[in-house]
């Protein structure tokens, strides 16, 4: 009986897969065509709106663009400077003024404007004659490659020293708390300071909190700290930062949100005024990638590192790492249906620009909706970072960081282990279906020394929000082994 019992559960398993696979294939092919009717539609929403076509990354509009060794015009000139495998952008001014920014390409990643389909296909081999009929013509003595026509204008908007769109964009939230920083220019984060203030005679000690994508500070400000022990809030100082694009921080239209971009943010608005030398870090889903890049930049200065849910996937040798990521976050399967969520937000650019428009565009009405319906019985803190944040800011980030620093993550975590004597702790809720526990498993067969905690009946969220008390307990506990 066990056998027959054993066989029946595998074969319904089988077919399950099979049933899964063959609807999602057809409702991700009808997704194809709805981004590609609302691709159309934003265009003409953007030219009636801003008097501009706005270019985008899907396989149906967005044209590529070859940059030279020094190409330009108008406003100055984009010089192209090869390190090994790396093409450097420089932006140079018309005016002689030199170099005004520099961006890497390789942290660009290609899953902005690759994302296999079969419309996608289709453009693809239109594209491949018209880049062999360019390749005639090309000069041997001319370095030359391709870039996507979006990320053109946005160097072309940085050279002449303004923003390609308006502040904000007809799409885009024009409320007090989302626009705040246009005043201010985009000089600093939203950061959120708690705990020592550095009178007492015991020396201080910072702690860095670093969010996840599609949050804000408020997932630690809300929960963890009022939660800290009052000699820890006495002891430490507590910093927890909103993101470049999220929260109440600045939400630029010509940044790409490299994860150069977010680091130069976190050291400008954190490190550099706050006098930070040494501190802890903490950090939550893809702040775990900003924490690794950060602990390697400054490998004497972490004393501890706190990684929740890591989104590491080792990538097999001879694959392409943005592409393997990608296909591991959002694997285009409409269930689990946090999967469908993922892939949604993922492969398709303008679906996810309408779910903006509907949501974070009028995030106020929802909220206010919610505490009608709840009776004001839940709190709706994490509606901040779920719904504060631009398109452009998620859409970028969201490839360029997860998927884009890939490649890379092998090497942040053998410098880690390597260079690094601090602690290594990681946290990952045993039911987390957006990131599973092998990617923090992962994370210890690279770092040996990684302890790696467990935490069951938890997930994506719950490893913090509703075991806050415990939480900052274990954190204290970990600041205070590191300290000692």
């Amino acid at each position: 009986m066990d056998g027959v019992a054993a066989r029946s559960r595998r074969v319904l398993t089988l077919c399950g897969r099979f049933m899964n696979e063959v609807v999602s294939f057809f409702v991700f092919s009808l997704l194809d065509l709805l981004d590609t009717a609302l691709c159309l539609a934003f265009k003409v929403s953007d030219f009636v709106a801003e008097a501009e076509w706005k270019p985008c990354y899907c396989s149906f509009s967005s044209a590529r663009e070859a940059i030279h060794g020094a190409a330009g015009g108008g406003g100055g000139e984009i010089l192209v400077s090869e390190r090994g495998e790396s093409k450097i952008v420089c932006l140079s001014s018309g005016g002689g003024s030199g170099y005004v920014d520099k961006l890497q390409l390789d942290q660009v990643s290609d899953t902005l404007y690759t994302r296999p389909s079969i419309l996608h296909e289709v453009s693809e081999s239109i594209w491949r004659l018209y880049e062999k009929r360019g390749k005639q013509r090309a000069t041997k003595a001319t370095t030359v490659f391709t870039v996507d026509s979006a990320v053109v204008e946005m160097l072309q908007g940085r050279m002449v020293g303004k923003q390609p769109h308006p502040i904000p964009r007809w799409s885009d939230c024009d409320c007090k708390d989302c626009t705040a920083w246009a005043s201010r220019g985009r000089k600093s984060l939203f950061v959120k300071v708690a705990g020592a203030k550095g009178l007492s005679d015991k020396p201080r000690e910072d702690v860095l909190f670093i969010h996840g994508f599609i949050s804000s500070s408020a997932f630690w400000t809300e929960t963890l700290f009022p939660n800290f022990s009052d000699a820890a809030k006495s002891a430490y100082r507590l910093l927890a930062v909103d993101l470049l694009g999220f929260g109440r921080s600045p939400k630029p239209s010509d940044s790409l949100y490299t994860l150069r971009e977010h680091l130069d943010m976190i050291e400008q608005s954190v490190l550099e005024p706050y006098k930070v030398k040494s501190f802890h870090i903490v950090a939550h889903s893809l702040g775990c990638i900003l924490a690794l890049a950060l602990a390697v930049k400054h490998p004497g200065s972490v004393k501890s590192l706190t990684l929740l849910a890591p989104p590491y996937y080792p990538v097999p040798k001879g694959v392409a790492a943005t592409q393997y990521v990608m296909r591991r976050v959002a694997p285009r399967r409409v269930w689990p249906l946090i999967t469908f969520g993922a892939s949604l937000v993922c492969w398709y650019e303008h679906i996810t620009r309408a779910w903006c428009l509907l949501v974070c565009k009028n995030h106020r009405f929802w909220e206010f909706l919610t505490k009608v319906i709840t009776r004001n019985r839940i709190r709706t803190f994490l509606f901040e970072g779920f719904f504060c944040h631009t398109h452009n800011a998620a859409w970028h980030t969201l490839h360029n960081v997860i998927c884009g620093m890939a490649g890379k993550l092998d090497g942040y975590l053998d410098t880690v282990r390597d260079r690094l004597r601090c602690d290594v702790t990681i946290f990952h809720g045993q039911d987390d279906e957006l990131i599973p526990v092998e990617c923090s498993y992962g994370v210890q067969r690279r770092v040996r020394r990684a302890h790696v905690k467990v935490i069951k009946n938890k997930d994506h969220i719950t490893i913090v929000v509703g075991r806050q008390r415990a939480f900052a307990r274990e954190l204290e506990e970990i600041w205070r082994k590191s300290s000692g």
